[in-house]
Formats: structure tokens, C-alpha cells, sequence
């Protein structure tokens, strides 16, 4: 397998996968009554540990205050995130299948900046850009309308 078809596997089909499966878990976990503070303390817990496994099996460790900073700002941005979601699940009883789509169009956030601040306009092909982006947006509204 190629360069390419393994880094296609290992960072977009495998982790589409458990990211669907973290949404069946999230809707399971405010279902059977969790607060949005447990439920980011207990997913921390699990990031944790999957972070302490990975350095055991991998033996590699590179950090500096730099690296730190970006992750930590991941860690804000992501639970701040996935705490509102339990939060529209838990007190709003949203429907799973309506706030995946919506927020799965965080794809549009990362491409745009992607673009503009690690000046990957180069290296698209702009108008099969455009194209995935009216699919994603048309899409997202779509099932969220359902």
C-alpha cells in the first residue's frame, strides 16, 4: 500500500469511523443522564490515557512551549466544543443525526484557514475545493432539515 492510500487510512477513514462511533457513545453518555462537566472530565480521562499508551508503544516524546501551547488550545477549542453538544443533546434533547452534520461542517473552518494561514491555496485544485464546499454546506442543511 502506498504512502498516500495509508495516510488516507490512518487519518481520514479510520478516524471518520471512531469519530461516528464517539457521537453514538456522546448521545449514549447524556442519554443515560451525565453533566457536561463529568462527561469532559471523563473523555479528558480517556484522552489521557490514549495519549499515555500511544508515547509507551510509539517511545517518542518531542514537546516545547510552542507545540504545548497549539494542543493545549486543541484540547480548549474541542471540548468547548463537544461540551456544547452534550449540552444541546442533554437540556435541548437534539436529535444526533440533526448536530452531526452541522457540526462536521468544521470542515469548512479548517479548509479556509488551512488556506490562509499555511497557504495551502497552493497546492488545491480550486474548483474541486468549491465543489466538496457546496456538497458539505448543501448537505449539512439538508440533513439537518430533515
Amino acid at each position: 500500500m502506498s504512502a498516500e492510500s495509508m495516510a488516507i487510512l490512518i487519518g481520514g477513514i479510520i478516524p471518520a469511523l471512531l469519530f461516528g462511533l464517539a457521537g453514538v457513545f456522546q448521545k449514549a453518555s447524556t442519554n443515560f443522564g451525565i453533566t457536561t462537566g463529568a462527561y469532559l472530565i471523563c473523555i479528558g480521562i480517556g484522552v489521557c490515557l490514549t495519549g499515555i499508551i500511544i508515547t509507551a508503544i510509539s517511545r517518542e516524546i518531542n514537546i516545547n512551549l510552542h507545540s504545548a501551547s497549539f494542543a493545549f488550545l486543541i484540547g480548549i477549542a474541542w471540548s468547548l466544543g463537544m461540551g456544547l453538544v452534550a449540552i444541546a443533546l442533554n437540556r435541548y434533547s437534539a436529535s444526533l443525526a440533526t448536530l452531526v452534520p452541522l457540526y462536521n461542517m468544521n470542515t469548512l473552518v479548517a479548509v479556509v484557514l488551512a488556506l490562509i494561514i499555511f497557504a495551502e491555496w497552493k497546492d488545491v485544485s480550486t474548483a474541486k475545493l468549491l465543489a466538496g464546499t457546496l456538497l458539505i454546506t448543501v448537505g449539512g442543511t439538508l440533513v439537518a432539515n430533515s
